[in-house]
């Protein structure tokens, strides 16, 4: 299977991109974005889910992990900047993590602030 070449965005057109992903940013060629937990297992569950999106992608983010953080770093380096993939991919992150049971659905939802969207550049 041939990859088709993909076209980067310049940085004007990711900060458009970007207006729909509240919370990522870009910083040094890479587009970013920081989720807060309320403790290890919870950034591990974390982890693991950006992993096993990842996987099913074939398109892997940098993480950087510590106790209640993890900091989400997205760039296609075979075309060296930001593209549809990493676009979709950190959408597809942001739905995941951020889901919660919608009010009066039949899954209640964890009293637990589990993952927090945490904030843009910090």
């Amino acid at each position: 299977m041939t990859k088709a070449k993909l076209g980067t965005y310049t940085e004007e057109q990711i900060g458009t991109k970007l207006q729909d992903l509240p919370g990522w940013y870009l910083e040094d060629g890479w587009i970013r974005r920081q989720y807060k937990t309320d403790g290890w297992p919870t950034t591990l569950m974390l982890v693991n889910q950006i992993g096993y999106q990842a996987e099913v992608a074939y398109h892997h983010p940098d993480l950087s992990v510590t106790w209640g953080k993890v900091t989400v770093k997205l760039k296609t380096h075979s075309e060296n900047g930001i593209t549809q993939r990493d676009i979709e991919l950190a959408r597809k992150i942001e739905e995941a993590v951020l889901w919660r049971p919608a009010e009066g659905s039949a899954l209640e939802g964890t009293p637990n602030k589990f993952v927090m969207s945490g904030k843009a550049g910090g």
